[in-house]
Formats: C-alpha cells, sequence, structure tokens
C-alpha cells in the first residue's frame, strides 16, 4: 500500500511542476508585441563627409555610427536632376545588419565612393533610403 501513495504522490508533484512550467513560459505572440514596439523607436542618422574633388571626380568619404562592428556599409553616389533644374549628387549608404554574434557596442564605420562630377554640387545623403544629416570631416 505504500508503494500506491508514493507513486500517487510522486504523480501529484511531476504534474505540480509541469503546470507551473506551462503557466511561467512566456508565450511567442507575448514576445512579437514586445519586439514590435521597441522596433518602431527611429532616429535620423548623423554622417560625417569628405569630398576630395580632383579632375572632374568626386572622391566623396565618410562614416557613421552602427550598432556593432560586425555591421557592414556600403555607399554609392548618382547625379540627380537635369541641366534646367539643380543637379546635386546623391549619396545613398546602405547599412547592412550584422551576421554573426557581435558584441552590441556602437562603432564609426568607414565608406568611400567616387563620381564624375561638375565642382560645387550640393550632397543628398540617404541611409537605407532615409534622409540623413551631415556634419564636414
Amino acid at each position: 500500500m505504500s508503494h500506491k501513495r508514493l507513486f500517487v504522490s510522486s504523480a501529484i508533484i511531476a504534474l505540480a511542476i509541469l503546470i507551473s512550467f506551462v503557466l511561467s513560459v512566456p508565450h511567442t505572440r507575448d514576445v512579437e508585441q514586445k519586439l514590435s514596439s521597441t522596433v518602431e523607436v527611429t532616429s535620423i542618422p548623423v554622417v560625417t563627409l569628405r569630398d576630395s574633388f580632383k579632375k572632374g571626380l568626386h572622391t566623396i568619404s565618410g562614416s557613421l555610427q552602427v550598432p556593432n562592428a560586425c555591421t557592414g556599409v556600403s555607399a554609392s553616389a548618382t547625379l540627380a536632376g537635369n541641366s534646367s533644374s539643380t543637379e546635386s549628387v546623391v549619396v545613398a549608404i546602405s547599412v547592412q545588419s550584422d551576421s554573426g554574434v557581435c558584441l552590441q557596442l556602437p562603432t564609426q564605420a568607414s565608406f568611400q565612393t567616387t563620381i564624375s562630377a561638375s565642382a560645387n554640387l550640393p550632397f543628398i545623403v540617404t541611409v537605407n533610403g532615409s534622409l540623413a544629416t551631415t556634419s564636414p570631416l
């Protein structure tokens, strides 16, 4: 008879542990709601630019702050406008998310691009399609 009592009491304890585990573990739908609310916060990136013009060729270099050292940055430059309107140089910077485990320490990432254009053109800088503010290097 004592073996039966021991078996019943151990079954009750195991059932209590299982129920408390199921109730204490967060559900995936709860985690998604918390993540989506934090993703909505965005800021305007500040890009540091330096333009070197020589023989009709602009060499545009600079840096911006990224979340960690594993984040990739690339840049391209194009002319915007035509001869009847004001031309400008559009510097499109692409920031790719990191692809591994990295120390989440903000760092400065550098980029460089070149374009053939006339001197003294204004620059428009975008980061992942969003307009960025610039500061001279």
